[in-house]
């Protein structure tokens, strides 16, 4: 299993609208493309403005495959635009691959 963590650095005044944009319609988006949201979190220190998220997938090929699918859906392109018409939500994104240590186990 490989694990991706998304660290996102949001920009000031629009952490409602990112999240809102989450919950209303890119995880089903996500999702319709085999993308599996496992935790998402805000930072506890607001002051940092950032968003994170962690995703599942079986490998990278899959991942990569999903991913090229959602960025080139047409609803994602539109919401995209729409709610970006006041200017991107987000500087950047960090990304992160992760697998699990065989000695932890939940």
């Amino acid at each position: 299993m490989l694990y991706e963590l998304r660290i996102y650095y949001i920009h000031p005044g629009k952490m409602q609208e990112i999240q809102a944009r989450f919950q209303n319609r890119t995880l089903q988006i996500f999702a319709n493309h085999g993308l599996k949201v496992t935790e998402f979190w805000e930072d506890a220190n607001e002051e940092n403005n950032r968003l994170y998220y962690v995703m599942e997938h079986s490998d990278m090929e899959t991942r990569n495959q999903s991913f090229e699918k959602f960025h080139n859906d047409p609803e994602w392109l539109e919401l995209k635009r729409v709610t970006e018409l006041n200017g991107p939500l987000f500087e950047k994104i960090d990304i992160v691959f992760l697998k699990t240590v065989a000695f932890f186990k939940k």
